[in-house]
């Protein structure tokens, strides 16, 4: 019988040493050092760092003495308004809105407004700065502003980087029919960036997200596994593996594991255990859940189809 696998390491930003670097400076209070740590980020990555950052609790209070001391500091600027944006969500939570109270509504907007008035003197300041924007496509969101809206806050940002995920993955939200869009806005924005990203890029992910997305509506497990056996949606998936996870030039840069977890997550899903444990194995110790919250307890589900790939894709 084969040594039983260890547990996935699923800790946000596990596998990228400078975001652990990030979290123990913010929590610390050290800005010097989240500054030395975002200076050796890309723009992907930075909008990523924020992301994972707005979880540490007590923080927002230092943020915003540190950015009225120095407003023109854009980084700053923007974990400030990302954690007052990660606040009001925390108090709409995940839920559908006929779910939501009013009062979460309220406490909701005025959270995200306020992450505004932030993002907005940010950007006005730094129109380049791209981390900024791609939390205005999140605020944007939250707010219900309209698509005319988004896709303006959108073409700032990608005038200044075309492939941005964060924002791509950002704009197909507010596009599903959730939040007010469109199945077909969604495949015609996914096909937009995916068609136009350098081979071996991770935006190819954003094929899955948007099978993800609709697979969710279907109201159950076993619908979205028989959704997967259709040969058109199949096909799509693999197209997007060879553009991203299995291309020779795609690199482990920050939010690989994310992407890789997804694509194992349709792999599984799909039946084709060969596929699902080729990013099984890639990923090694971590774990990414957020893929696999679409079919049950991510975390569990995670661990469940890693064995079962293990047991079978080697067959």
């Amino acid at each position: 019988m084969p040594e039983p696998l260890p547990p996935p390491n699923f800790t946000s930003g596990a596998a990228y040493p400078e975001i652990g670097r990030l979290r123990i400076a913010l929590t610390a209070g050290d800005f010097a050092t989240v500054r030395k740590v975002f200076a050796g980020l890309d723009t992907n990555a930075t909008t990523i760092a924020v992301g994972t950052a707005t979880d540490i609790g007590g923080i927002e209070a230092a943020l915003g003495r540190e950015w009225q001391a120095d407003p023109d500091d854009a980084l700053i600027g923007t974990l400030l308004g990302a954690h007052l944006i990660q606040a009001g969500w925390t108090i709409r939570t995940a839920a559908l809105a006929k779910y939501v109270s009013r009062e979460q509504f309220e406490g909701f907007r005025a959270y995200l407004c306020r992450a505004e008035q932030v993002l907005i003197d940010v950007t006005a300041r730094h129109p380049d700065y791209v981390p900024a924007w791609a939390k205005r496509l999140t605020s944007a969101r939250g707010l219900q502003l309209g698509p005319s809206e988004l896709r303006r806050r959108y073409d700032r940002l990608a005038a200044h980087d075309p492939h941005h995920l964060p924002a791509q993955s950002s704009v197909l939200q507010k596009l599903c029919p959730k939040w007010g869009g469109s199945w077909p806005a969604v495949q015609a924005f996914v096909k937009e960036c995916t068609d136009t990203a350098p081979p071996g890029s991770h935006n190819a992910v954003l094929v899955c997200e948007g099978h993800l997305e609709y697979m969710g509506t279907l109201g159950s497990k076993k619908k979205a596994v028989e959704y997967l056996q259709d040969p058109r949606v199949r096909q799509e998936i693999y197209a997007a593996a060879e553009r991203s996870v299995w291309h020779a030039d795609f690199t482990n840069a920050v939010g690989w594991v994310w992407v890789r977890a997804t694509f194992a997550c349709l792999f599984s899903l799909m039946g084709d255990h060969r596929a699902a444990l080729t990013q099984f194995t890639a990923l090694g110790p971590y774990g990414n859940a957020s893929a696999f919250d679409y079919v049950g307890d991510g975390e569990q589900e995670f661990v469940r189809y890693r064995a079962e790939a293990y047991a079978k894709g080697a067959a």
